[in-house]
């Protein structure tokens, strides 16, 4: 950092104005890689890149341009490496720590972190670091610390996080009553089923049947007077425990149906090569 930077306490007051973009930052740069913030995800799988441990709601897929931009943010090499700077810290940081840190220009630093802040990867808050306080102390500091946001891009769609939540409640459930866990698997999937429908009540059966389905990844087609579902969001569990997961998705779009008054069509299990295992017809 070039002497003389700092005119005030480092951090603080002069220092905190917004940056200008810098010339010669990319930043709309083409995501070309799966992006995992523990840098470890299998580069053959579907492109998944989860960068927050927080569970989330039951899969929605309705976000997933925000989480694709927020993603794509991160292949410009800078960004990236202070992304990964800021998410390893217990406390947050300033621009000042990320600049000496990483040996970038502050102005570079201000830039990137509040793109960051922007995407929602990270969150901004206000703190004094020279541990003073009164009149002279200074304006507080602008801190960043890795949001609690979870953000994640699956293409093809999956929903791994509502399977994990429905078979690990059943399991609960299962040894707590006593009850066979492919039961409680399969009651609890139902129930989930009708409360996501429920969500939707006062709009047309039909287009919410069809607007549910897309959001959470299905793909849904509609074909004569049935649909098709062209998407399995729950893949790689039903290749390796078909039996299991098809039962507990049939059920899970029964009580879809069931939560929108039964709209003229039945859910069945009819397995074909890349699609779901369910189909639903009159």
């Amino acid at each position: 950092m070039a002497p003389g930077l700092h005119s005030t306490p480092r951090g603080e007051s002069a220092g905190e104005t917004d940056a200008a973009d810098p010339a010669g930052v990319p930043v709309n740069a083409p995501l070309d890689a799966s992006l995992d913030a523990s840098r470890d995800a299998p580069l053959d799988a579907p492109l998944n890149a989860s960068l927050d441990a927080q569970a989330g709601a039951p899969a929605d897929f309705s976000s997933v341009p925000a989480d694709v931009s927020a993603v794509a943010s991160l292949n410009e090499p800078t960004r990236l490496r202070i992304y990964d700077y800021v998410r390893v810290r217990a406390e947050p940081v300033s621009r000042d720590d990320v600049a000496d840190a990483l040996g970038v220009p502050r102005q570079t630093a201000a830039f990137h972190l509040d793109r960051l802040a922007e995407g929602g990867l990270l969150v901004i808050s206000f703190g004094r670091r020279s541990g003073r306080s009164g009149p002279g102390a200074g304006r507080p500091a602008k801190l960043y610390q890795r949001s609690t946001r979870q953000v994640s891009v699956s293409l093809p769609p999956r929903g791994y996080d509502l399977a994990g939540r429905l078979l690990a409640g059943a399991f609960v459930e299962a040894e707590q009553s006593g009850e066979a866990p492919r039961d409680v698997l399969g009651r609890r999937a139902r129930a989930l089923g009708r409360t996501l429908a429920g969500e939707l009540s006062g709009q047309d059966p039909t287009s919410s049947l069809m607007s549910l389905l897309e959001s959470h990844g299905y793909e849904p087609q509609t074909e004569g007077a049935g649909i098709a579902l062209h998407n399995c969001p729950f893949h790689a569990l039903a290749q390796e425990h078909a039996e299991l997961t098809c039962g507990m998705n049939l059920h899970l779009l029964e009580g879809v149906l069931e939560g929108l008054g039964n709209p003229g069509l039945q859910a069945f299990l009819d397995p074909q090569p890349s699609r779901c295992c369910v189909r639903m017809r009159p």
